[in-house]
């Protein structure tokens, strides 16, 4: 339970982050946010990151939690990334 939760944490932290770069604003919103709403997006994103360290390392300590964060980081920005280029290749289709 804690690794699936961990995944949607960096899921979530990791489209903040790609939403607060003006190319992925342009991609998903047609247009630049403004730098407020570019730095909310990227400190929600951090502390997303930040959440999801603290949930497994809590359980899992710190030797194989930081192992499985970094699975999970991984795996997370891949997701994220596959669907930005899903969205762009299928909203422009």
């Amino acid at each position: 339970m804690t690794h699936l939760l961990s995944i949607v944490f960096c899921v979530m932290a990791f489209a903040f982050l790609a939403v607060s770069m003006d190319r992925h604003q342009m991609t998903v919103f047609g247009r630049a946010l403004r730098a407020g709403q570019s730095r909310g997006f990227r400190i929600a994103g951090w502390c997303g990151l930040a959440l999801a360290l603290r949930f497994i390392v809590g359980n899992e300590g710190w030797a194989l939690g930081l192992v499985a964060y970094s699975g999970c980081t991984s795996l997370a920005a891949g997701l994220v990334y596959g669907g930005l280029i899903a969205y762009e290749r299928f909203s422009t289709a």
